[in-house]
This record gives structure tokens, C-alpha cells and sequence, in this order.
């Protein structure tokens, strides 16, 4: 049943959450990525493959159902192209996509949520990485 699905939430709920979802939806967005250190804080366990989700909009609705093909833990410094492009954003090159996601943990909402205003990522911050395939638009 949808409701009893785990959420799955891109970003914070804006504009920037808006985009990936419609990314989702479309069929563009196939990977995602997170910081170890947010399950952490969460106090949450890694995801697993095989896992289905609840993709959530900024309005918290459930808009479509997601399944992890792969989740692997990686260093920043190690991520390859195949995700980098897969995440659906247009980068062509592992050095856009790593500022463009340098510009989210750097940026005033992460730093706020994770109480550090100084917070910066290097090449040796563990990221998790996440394939998924959509099931469902709801």
C-alpha cells in the first residue's frame, strides 16, 4: 500500500525540490546522492536495494513510487560520470556535478539543518549513492 511506503524527499521542500522531482517524473532522474553523515543525524540505516519508496513534493504529497536498484557508500572524490550524469541535471562532467552539489551542502539550508554554519565537504566526505527506477507516478 502507498501509504505505508518510507518517504523518499530530494532536497529541501522549494524550488530546488520542485526540479527534481519533475526530474523523477520524467524519467530523467535515476540517481541521487546524500551524505553519510545525514543517516546519522537522522539516526537512520543506510538504504537498502530493493527498497520501494514514496517520492514526496514540497506540498508533501505522494508523487510517485520509487525502487532502489543500487545504493553504495563512496567518497566524494571517487564518484564516477554514469552517476553524476544519471542524477538528471544536465552535467556533463563529474566537476559540474560535484559544484553544483557543493553549492547544496555549502549552501544556508544544509549548513542550518546540520547546526554547523562552517560545514564543508572534501574529496574523502563519504557520500551515499543511490540508483533508483520509478515504478509509479501517482
Amino acid at each position: 500500500m502507498i501509504a505505508d511506503l518510507p518517504p523518499f524527499e530530494f532536497a529541501f521542500p522549494g524550488p530546488l525540490r520542485d526540479r527534481l522531482v519533475a526530474l523523477v517524473l520524467a524519467g530523467d532522474k535515476t540517481t541521487t546522492t546524500g551524505l553519510r553523515q545525514d543517516y546519522e543525524i537522522e539516526g537512520e540505516a543506510l538504504p537498502v536495494a530493493g527498497t520501494r519508496a514514496a517520492v514526496i513534493d514540497s506540498a508533501g504529497r505522494r508523487v510517485a513510487v520509487i525502487e532502489l536498484t543500487e545504493v553504495r557508500v563512496s567518497r566524494l572524490g571517487d564518484v564516477d560520470l554514469d552517476h553524476a550524469r544519471d542524477e538528471g541535471e544536465g552535467d556533463d562532467s563529474v566537476a559540474a556535478w560535484r559544484a553544483g552539489h557543493e553549492k547544496y551542502w555549502h549552501g544556508a539550508d544544509y549548513r542550518g539543518w546540520i547546526g554547523d554554519p562552517d560545514f564543508t565537504v572534501d574529496d574523502d566526505t563519504l557520500a551515499v549513492l543511490e540508483r533508483f527506477r520509478l515504478v509509479e507516478t501517482l
